[in-house]
């Protein structure tokens, strides 16, 4: 684990914003809509938004809670198919990556 420290950091730190973002957009989605009916049009679009941001958010946030199980357990960097060290190249361009260049391909 230590040979990916400095990624192990970064996606900590990602993981970090990621729950600060989504916990302001929740907090936003549960605010009451506006009276004006047109003003609650416009709501209601920004909030689909919204909510298309919330679902990223926490699928990158799945991701790299993912890795970091990864390389918690020592099977960070090692291709789940053909078992092989996934370059740190790779790993620095895709963290999130479970396969070698060969078997992604």
């Amino acid at each position: 684990m230590a040979r990916h420290q400095e990624i192990r950091d970064e996606l900590m730190a990602k993981a970090a914003q990621l729950r600060e973002r989504v916990s302001k957009v929740q907090s936003h989605l549960r605010e009451p809509g506006n009276p004006d009916w047109q003003e609650r049009a416009t709501e209601l679009e920004n909030d689909e938004v919204l909510e298309s941001l919330d679902t990223q958010g926490r699928n990158e946030l799945d991701h790299i809670e993912r890795a970091l199980r990864r390389m918690e357990s020592g099977v960070y960097g090692v291709c789940e198919q053909c078992e092989e060290e996934i370059p740190v190249g790779r790993l620095r361009a895709l963290p999130f990556t479970t396969t070698c260049v060969d078997c992604a391909d």
